[in-house]
């Protein structure tokens, strides 16, 4: 970044934060009482994950949490996004909670208020129990209510404290890489026939904005991923292709939530599986919208042999992070605009609950982690929230993923998301020069506003 490049400026009393999730973070998978998720068993399946790794040990949040929160308030974010483990509340998904598991997250939300850090917690982050996969996980419309138990519970003993909540985690990601396509736990290959779980999870959402509501939360969102869908061509086949995938992408979780309706085009594929009341249930009032933004998505039509009618395309003439995934803060901008002018009185404020880049620039001679590509990357998706909030679209905060390297689904820890690294040998953290700028911009955001 050039040194006479000014911070961005975002609106006053704008949140600054960071994101995890507990199975990226935690380890300690077979401690405390916690049962096995799907992630455990699709992990210890060979060939599933990049690089033969799992979520044990991860980062060892779970014993290091007091040092992640002291980097917490060194980096002077006003709030942290984390998720609760639902096997470790509930190690099969249904029945007494296990107090260890309760009690872990009562020390962790204390110390995150101890320090001037507001917690947001998330009660799916995609670790389902296994014992209710073995039930049929999401495409069994029992595990709403299993769900629903569980967010009354984790209510009843943090809503006191907790700031902001998140029922489910990218509920599309979870579907269509889940049940859809197999890259994901539990690794199904779906395909269309994976839309049940995707109504199920959008009820359990509704299920349990209810429930913690109940249990005198305050504040309940979402946190939903969405990506631009561009089409590979103006050929009307590849338009037409780019349409469906957005309605599948994003218009079925946008709609239902903000509307109570399912993309029009889509609501035949769902009419088996939903029942009178579901579309009110799923529309709960939210009180913030929460945007997962990481790069857009080229899509053109499919050959005529392939399962699904569409395809992705390789998105020339931007940088990529080490993902792979092409890098355009611009199309952020656009995305937050046209949000607010589809949907306006039906939209809640936004939070930016996720966005992030891989990079896996490491230590140098001296120690020093300089990972310059994240910065400049950090730096310019702040800048295009800015332009939204500029425009009127009523943003009201940004979570940056994610405070450490951590264990990345599939990839393993083969890609490195982190403002802190962490060296999996040892569990050393080493904040990086982009924790430091996401500091001194906090700072400077503070400063403005005297």
């Amino acid at each position: 970044m050039p040194p006479d490049r000014p911070l961005p400026m975002l609106p006053p009393g704008f949140r600054f934060g960071v994101s995890t999730a507990a199975y990226q973070v935690e380890g300690a998978t077979r401690e405390d009482g916690r049962g096995p998720s799907i992630w455990d068993t699709f992990a210890a399946q060979p060939g599933r994950i990049a690089d033969g790794t799992s979520g044990e040990p991860a980062c060892d949040h779970y014993h290091r949490y007091p040092e992640d929160v002291a980097l917490m308030r060194r980096l002077g974010v006003g709030g942290y996004r984390f998720s609760i483990a639902w096997p470790r509340i509930q190690p099969s998904g249904s029945g007494t909670p296990n107090a260890r598991g309760l009690d872990f997250y009562d020390r962790l939300i204390d110390t995150l208020l101890e320090n001037d850090v507001q917690p947001m917690a998330t009660l799916y982050h995609w670790d389902l129990p296994q014992a209710l996969e073995d039930d049929g996980g999401w495409l069994n419309r029992a595990t709403i209510d299993r769900f629903a138990e569980y967010a009354a519970i984790v209510g009843e003993r943090y809503a006191d404290r907790v700031e902001h909540w998140v029922p489910v985690n990218e509920p599309n990601v979870a579907t269509f890489m889940g049940y859809g396509l197999g890259m994901h736990a539990p690794g199904k290959h779906l395909v269309f026939d994976a839309l049940p779980a995707a109504h199920h999870l959008l009820l359990a959402h509704g299920r349990a904005a209810m429930a913690l509501r109940a249990a005198g939360a305050t504040s309940v969102g979402c946190a939903n991923n969405h990506a631009p869908i561009w089409p590979a061509s103006d050929d009307p086949a590849d338009v037409g292709a780019s349409k469906l995938f957005d309605a599948l992408w994003n218009g079925l979780f946008l709609e239902s939530m903000l509307l109570g309706r399912y993309p029009v085009d889509l609501a035949p594929l769902l009419e088996d599986v939903v029942r009178d009341g579901d579309l009110v249930t799923i529309r709960q009032p939210l009180d913030f919208y929460g945007v997962n933004y990481y790069s857009p998505l080229k899509v053109g039509a499919s050959a005529e042999d392939s399962p699904i009618p569409f395809d992705f395309r390789e998105l020339l003439g931007f940088p990529a992070t080490d993902s792979g995934w092409a890098i355009v803060p611009e199309a952020l901008r656009e995305w937050l605009i046209m949000l607010r002018a589809r949907f306006r009185a039906a939209l809640p404020p936004i939070l930016i609950t996720e966005n992030g880049a891989a990079y896996g620039t490491g230590p140098d001679e001296h120690g020093e982690v300089d990972d310059q590509d994240r910065i400049d990357y950090l730096h310019a998706h702040l800048e295009a929230v800015a332009a939204a909030a500029q425009r009127g679209v009523d943003v009201r905060g940004y979570y940056a993923w994610s405070l450490l390297d951590n264990f990345e689904w599939s990839a393993g820890l083969s890609l490195r998301y982190g403002l802190v690294h962490v060296d999996y040998e040892t569990q050393e953290r080493t904040p990086k020069r982009s924790f430091d700028w996401y500091a001194e911009l906090i700072a400077a955001q503070t400063r403005s506003r005297g």
